[in-house]
């Protein structure tokens, strides 16, 4: 967490000029706290994030796509995938439509890893976000797909000229 003073210094700022920061502050610490949770239970980061974001993006997913929703490039991901490959977690294959990419599929033991990821996650969820009520989830949510939205608008504006 961030200490009293540096605290104090990001309060005396407008709402607007630090709110992307914020956010960026909590999606690290909640980060951090479900590794250290997930890891008491026996799992690496590198093995659990992979799989879960292989689990929300559904089998089939294209191996770039996964390094994209991670944040990883290339030469890493390369890496990770053939630790949860030897671990039997996952399985790879040509993609008919382009034999250059490669899909993904969870293998049993992998979905069954999966299953015991999103339980602790649930759980941790849970507790965080029993003090909020629906409508306020709601609204957080659409603002977010907002945000999304206009970084991606700005991205792809960046992109094309």
């Amino acid at each position: 967490m961030l200490s009293i003073y540096a605290m104090q210094k990001l309060l005396s700022q407008s709402n607007r000029e630090i709110l992307l920061f914020r956010l960026g502050v909590v999606t690290r610490h909640w980060r951090q706290r479900l590794d250290q949770t997930i890891e008491s239970s026996g799992l690496t980061e590198a093995t659990w994030r992979p799989l879960f974001h292989l689990h929300l993006l559904g089998d089939g997913t294209r191996q770039k796509d996964l390094a994209e929703s991670l944040g990883i490039k290339g030469p890493s991901i390369v890496r990770l995938l053939e630790a949860l490959l030897t671990k039997g977690l996952i399985r790879r294959e040509e993609d008919e439509e382009d034999r250059r990419a490669k899909q993904l599929f969870l293998t049993h033991e992998g979905r069954a890893l999966v299953n015991e990821i999103h339980a602790i996650i649930l759980d941790q969820e849970t507790k965080l976000l029993s003090q909020f009520n629906d409508d306020e989830i709601s609204n957080i949510m659409s603002f977010i797909e907002r945000l999304e939205r206009a970084v991606d608008s700005q991205e792809s504006a960046t992109h094309s000229s």
